[in-house]
């Protein structure tokens, strides 16, 4: 889930499609701050915000109980790049209450992902189920790619990946078998001042990295006014993981993995809290996560509890810091500087900056997904969760396997 603010103004851009992470232009040069080459940097022409002309990418939607399905239809329904060829929800209500809004046709209804598959043969499905189900809906896509001719081409789902470890060795494992691309989508991955924030540091102009500090989340899901259907499974720890350590904690846990290349904490500790239990009182609300590296440590606060929605990292180097303010600018103090100077962030290049036409990238130019949206990224971001979560069961740390020392 995303804060409130961030919610009403990306609703009609929120496809929740991840972007490639490039970091140098030509070799030997460094990238602007938030400058990135797209998926295939040698078109000449970028895709432009309605893409090519060219046939639209159909897609199926597999379920409509995660809120944010609600920004997805708002932009795809004015698009012609773009084609919902099904929707897969067991809760036919929720599907007429949707149909009605934005003008969906009824036959676009199937009661099972595993029926809209064998009849629409999409090239890419849309998963907006619970985290719990992030599993089940790659699994039954993976079987039909291989069924079907490889399709669907790829699958993308709402963050955080998985409820578990367990879980997302599971989905990598099978969408590898399967050669089928799957993305993870973080709204901050469409914030120019994250990628300026990053190129910053993997430019050099910092020095190494010694503490991250991010801050996410809002008021509270039911605070903000989110769907029922969407704040019955938040509330649930089975399908939701847990409370805010799983809602916001994945987004300080992904940018510090990116960040980091990649690389495991050698440990996690964490802390939750519940301050509502009149209102969650199943899951966590507030948590603090603490990963340290080698010589690193990154701080992650995640809360239900925030006086207002929020999405933000700091990151302390050797000799200088960078900071995120909003979407498009950051504060950096170098070395020498007497105080920290705000900078506009370049804007982010298409079809980076647009999600329907980088997901047309992946699926029909068969672009490499990387970076934060990553299952690479994001198998060591559902450890850094569970570890965290039996850290604040257990009130011990826990050392994360296979870490690099």
């Amino acid at each position: 889930m995303r804060p409130r603010s961030f919610l009403l103004g990306m609703a009609a851009a929120t496809v929740m499609v991840m972007m490639i992470a490039g970091t140098m232009g030509r070799a030997g040069e460094k990238t602007p701050p938030g400058a990135r080459k797209g998926p295939n940097s040698s078109r000449e022409v970028p895709l432009t915000a309605h893409g090519p002309a060219s046939a639209p990418l159909t897609v199926v939607i597999a379920g409509m109980v995660h809120g944010h399905v609600d920004g997805f239809l708002a932009g795809a329904m004015k698009r012609t790049d773009i084609q919902i060829v099904g929707v897969a929800e067991t809760d036919r209500a929720l599907f007429d209450a949707y149909a009605k809004k934005y003008g969906l046709d009824a036959k676009l209804y199937y009661a099972s992902l595993e029926q809209a598959l064998a009849m629409t043969h999409p090239e890419a499905v849309l998963a907006y189920t619970n985290t719990f189900d992030h599993r089940k809906v790659v699994e039954t896509c993976a079987k039909y790619h291989l069924m079907r001719g490889s399709r669907p081409k790829a699958v993308m789902m709402e963050k955080p990946l998985a409820v578990s470890a367990e879980d997302a060795h599971a989905i990598a494992e099978v969408a590898a078998k399967a050669r089928m691309p799957v993305v993870v989508n973080y709204f901050t991955t469409w914030q120019p001042s994250r990628h300026a924030a990053y190129d910053v540091v993997h430019n050099g102009e910092l020095g190494e990295v010694r503490k991250v500090v991010a801050h996410d989340g809002h008021k509270g899901p039911k605070e903000i006014g989110v769907g029922p259907e969407f704040l019955a499974w938040l509330r649930d720890p089975k399908l939701n993981g847990g409370g805010a350590l799983y809602d916001f904690g994945c987004y300080g846990a992904d940018f510090m993995t990116w960040l980091m290349n990649g690389d495991k904490p050698l440990t996690v500790t964490a802390v939750t809290q519940q301050n509502k239990p009149e209102i969650y009182p199943k899951v966590d609300d507030e948590a603090t996560i603490v990963l340290t590296y080698p010589k690193a440590q990154a701080i992650l606060q995640a809360s239900w509890d925030w006086p207002f929605g929020r999405s933000d990292v700091e990151v302390y180097g050797q000799t200088g810091t960078v900071f995120t303010r909003g979407r498009d600018e950051i504060e950096v103090r170098r070395a020498g500087d007497t105080e920290a100077k705000k900078v506009t962030a370049s804007p982010l290049i298409e079809p980076q900056n647009d999600p329907i036409a980088y997901l047309r990238a992946v699926v029909l130019d068969g672009s490499k997904v990387d970076g934060p949206g990553s299952l690479e990224i994001n198998v060591v971001v559902a450890e850094i969760l569970d570890a965290a979560r039996e850290s604040a069961k257990t009130g011990r740390t826990v050392k994360m396997d296979g870490a690099q020392k």
